[in-house]
């Protein structure tokens, strides 16, 4: 027991997100290349080499330099474990980004300094605050033109609703960025430009007190500044308060340049050191303990045709509690149905690496048999609780599907099945006619480029796709009669899902109140669980 505890004590899950850009992608195989997992970063554009990011493995993500989807990559450094969760930065792929929140116990959020908090920032923040999940802010580009330090920091706090301390202070932005000032070891680490794609760089670091080294490095009136600024920020900063930044009500703020290596390991370093082990989670039955020696786990992601020579289906899922042993035998409680798990696998990007043991904290992919959904439970044979169901959310964009090759019928219904049961994409059809009229539902447009991509690349279909006016969607939770007896509008059309649960979507949202005031009795829900 006392073993379980010390291993899971020393995990770190977490997500990192951020609007598109902002460098995050980059950050990531900073951190993987300072733990030693690999030995050179890719360009993430794709253009100065022939590489792309590790975490982009779809090949999709490789040919637009964009990630689609989530990555779970693991590594270790300073005696931790980190489990690291990279997510779309793209807002059309939004909702693979809140699913995986659902897995980390705390997220990185990479800001640009020249742009502050941008929209897509602010949407993935709240989905945080609603988990209280703790957040770590890293200001990043500051070799580039920044805004005004003590603006982004406020920029932070009136956008999302979260207090600030920073960590550490940048000395000027741009062509007059000079490096860091550390808050806490009172010493400034002077920037240079390292090599991209490496970690060899040297590091200076002068102690504030020495005023003539620091203005020799710097400048005198950079030094002047900084003295001010740091006057300034110790007199009117919030204090550090761990237990606060654990309830997400304080991020600790760090700035550097990812690109350049500036500042990264300074901020793994720390924020490793914060960032939370892992907790109870909430079932049906209570609070699960982590330390507990019982497996549980729950799935957040299922991918299909992760590597095409692997024509398989892998759930991914975040362990909740004890010891995975490949050897055990684990119930799936939607299907009451006790095995081992097939193939368990520690998966990074597209490398497969057999898993005989994991803990509390870990990711970890299985083959799917077909049976799994996200938000399934894992648990041993003797429990019967359930983990939190996963929200699914509706979907604001809509198109009619069909094959060019009628021939190809059964591979295109399998292909667009599969690709729909990942929680990307959302298929219906209209009443009575089963598969023959498939409609497609997706949080963003650039889905839809996705699927057909995906379609024609593993499985050898081409689709059409008709983009349709509706752009509101309501699931039928309570109705007496038959689903075709609704009043509706001109502008309202009866779909039912995969498993059958009737839906109305809608071209105008006041058509929604119109349907409910001629329908006593229904009652319409915004999203399915």
């Amino acid at each position: 027991m006392s073993d379980i505890r010390e291993e899971i004590e020393k995990r770190r899950t977490f997500a990192i997100i951020s609007h598109p850009d902002a460098g995050k992608t980059t950050l990531t195989e900073k951190f993987l290349l300072y733990s030693g997992t690999i030995n050179t970063a890719g360009s993430v554009k794709g253009k100065a080499t022939a590489k792309h990011a590790v975490s982009d493995w779809m090949e999709i993500e490789k040919q637009r330099g964009i990630s689609v989807t989530s990555s779970a990559l693991q590594f270790e450094y300073d005696g931790c474990v980190a489990n690291l969760l990279d997510t779309p930065g793209h807002q059309d792929f939004s909702e693979d980004t809140y699913r995986t929140l659902m897995a980390a116990d705390s997220a990185v959020m990479v800001i640009d300094g020249g742009k502050g908090v941008e929209p897509q920032t602010r949407k993935l923040f709240k989905v945080c605050a609603m988990r209280h999940i703790p957040i770590f802010t890293f200001i990043n580009k500051m070799d580039r033109d920044a805004l005004d330090t003590f603006d982004i920091l406020d920029d932070i706090e009136k956008n999302l609703g979260v207090a600030t301390c920073p960590v550490n202070w940048p000395i000027g932005s741009g062509k007059n960025f000079r490096g860091i000032y550390d808050r806490q070891l009172k010493d400034v680490l002077t920037y240079s430009e390292t090599l991209k794609g490496t970690k060899e760089g040297v590091e200076n670091r002068i102690p504030v007190s020495d005023r003539s080294a620091l203005s020799s490095a710097i400048g005198e009136e950079a030094t002047e500044k900084l003295m001010g600024e740091v006057e300034l920020i110790d007199g009117a900063a919030e204090s550090f308060d761990l237990e606060e930044v654990k309830a997400g009500m304080l991020t600790p703020v760090f700035f550097g340049s990812a690109l350049q290596n500036f500042g990264v390991e300074i901020f793994m370093h720390e924020f490793l050191k914060m960032a939370p082990a892992p907790e109870a989670r909430k079932s049906d039955m209570g609070l699960i303990d982590p330390y507990s020696s019982d497996f549980s786990a729950f799935v957040f992601k299922i991918q299909a045709n992760m590597n095409k020579a692997h024509r398989d289906r892998i759930a991914f899922m975040r362990i909740c509690s004890g010891k995975f042993r490949s050897d055990m035998n684990v119930k799936h409680v939607q299907s009451g149905r006790v095995a081992r798990l097939s193939q368990p696998q520690q998966i990074m990007a597209d490398d497969r690496k057999t898993l005989d043991e994991a803990y509390a904290g870990d990711i970890m992919g299985v083959i799917d048999p077909g049976i799994y959904a996200i938000g399934d439970t894992f648990c041993m044979p003797k429990d019967k609780y359930q983990y939190e169901g996963i929200p699914t959310f509706a979907p604001e964009h809509f198109a009619r599907v069909r094959q060019v090759d009628t021939m190809k019928r059964e591979k295109f219904v399998k292909g667009i099945t599969q690709i729909a049961q990942e929680g990307a994409i959302q298929i219906f059809r209209e009443i009575g006619t089963g598969m023959e009229e498939i409609i497609c539902g997706v949080v963003g447009v650039l889905q839809f480029d996705v699927l057909k991509f995906r379609l024609e690349n593993e499985y050898n279909v081409e689709i059409i796709l008709e983009q349709l006016p509706y752009e509101h969607i309501r699931w039928v939770k309570e109705w007496n009669g038959d689903v075709k007896e609704i009043v509706g509008t001109s502008d309202m059309k009866r779909i039912e899902d995969l498993k059958g649960n009737p839906l109305l979507i809608f071209v105008n949202e006041w058509s929604v109140g119109m349907v409910l005031d001629r329908n006593k009795g229904l009652e319409l829900a915004e999203f399915s669980r």
